[in-house]
């Protein structure tokens, strides 16, 4: 029999252990959450205090046509990078389940997952160095092909796509192994009676694999939205926003608008409304992937 006394005791213990988590969160995440929306109202330049202007930011905002431009290109970087890593990945997954579950498979997930683990700012810089147009890989290759050298990240019908191409090749291996795990956890019994009743390849992956994924697929696609949203430094160090506004977009736009035109308050408040197009996508897309 449990006393009163011990239960409380024991309840004690367990806030304590949590105590250092909650410490974090509240330090790194709930207090800068609130910081965030009482400057959002003032007009702050980090030398003077900040002073209350209401919704002025927010108006300015509204009427800030560099930022229609980075929520554009933020959109379409979205468009391009989610679905095309999200697809890329799975493909991967499937063939390394059911085909390739050996020592070879082993050795490409491992170097799938290589780029993951290495420092964005240092895969902006490789790439950065690969893409130049004098003497950069790329265009070596072309050069051979007798094709001319190609300014990869100073034209604006260009500089987009390639960011989106590095930031597929960096994501792939990570999601790879997200899909890896969802498909090796799908019963083998269910492939073996889609089997007997005479469906092929096609089907399965149609009625078996997807439908079994489709959680997989919706915590996949939501983190993909969510960090695609959040991109910074791979657009930073390849472009920094270049050429003229092309790959600008939004954290960029926040980055600028706080540490270099010194507006925090003006930052804040486009903070703000990341925040709502985030939270926003990310409820219809549970909505869109919920069991019917």
């Amino acid at each position: 029999m449990k006393f009163p006394a011990q239960t409380r005791t024991r309840d004690y213990w367990g806030y304590l252990f949590i105590l250092p988590s909650f410490l974090i969160l509240l330090v790194c995440y709930l207090i800068p959450m609130v910081m965030d929306v009482f400057f959002s109202f003032t007009s702050y330049n980090v030398i003077q205090p900040p002073r209350f202007v209401g919704v002025r930011n927010y108006i300015q905002m509204a009427n800030n046509r560099y930022l229609g431009i980075a929520l554009r290109n933020t959109v379409v970087y979205t468009i391009i990078v989610v679905p095309a890593q999200t697809v890329i990945s799975l493909a991967f997954a499937v063939i390394l389940a059911r085909v390739c579950n050996n020592k070879w498979g082993r050795f490409v997930r491992s170097s799938l997952f290589i780029p993951v683990i290495t420092s964005m700012v240092l895969v902006g810089l490789i790439w950065r160095i690969f893409l130049a147009t004098d003497g950069g890989m790329i265009n070596y290759f072309l050069g051979i092909l007798n094709i001319n050298p190609i300014n990869w990240l100073g034209r604006k019908n260009t500089s987009m796509i390639s960011i989106c191409l590095v930031a597929i090749w960096k994501s792939v291996g990570y999601f790879l192994v997200i899909f890896f795990a969802g498909v090796m956890d799908i019963p083998r019994v269910l492939y073996e009676a889609a089997v007997v009743d005479g469906a092929n390849g096609f089907q399965k992956m149609m009625k078996i694999t997807l439908p079994m994924l489709k959680p997989v697929t919706y915590l996949v696609v939501t983190l993909g939205t969510i960090w695609s949203f959040q991109v910074f430094d791979l657009v930073y160090v390849m472009t920094g926003g270049g050429p003229g506004f092309a790959t600008s977009t939004l954290v960029l736009n926040i980055y600028n608008t706080a540490f270099k035109e010194f507006r925090l308050g003006l930052a804040s408040a486009i903070s703000l409304f990341l925040l709502l197009i985030i939270f926003l996508i990310s409820y219809l897309q549970k909505k869109g992937f919920r069991e019917d």
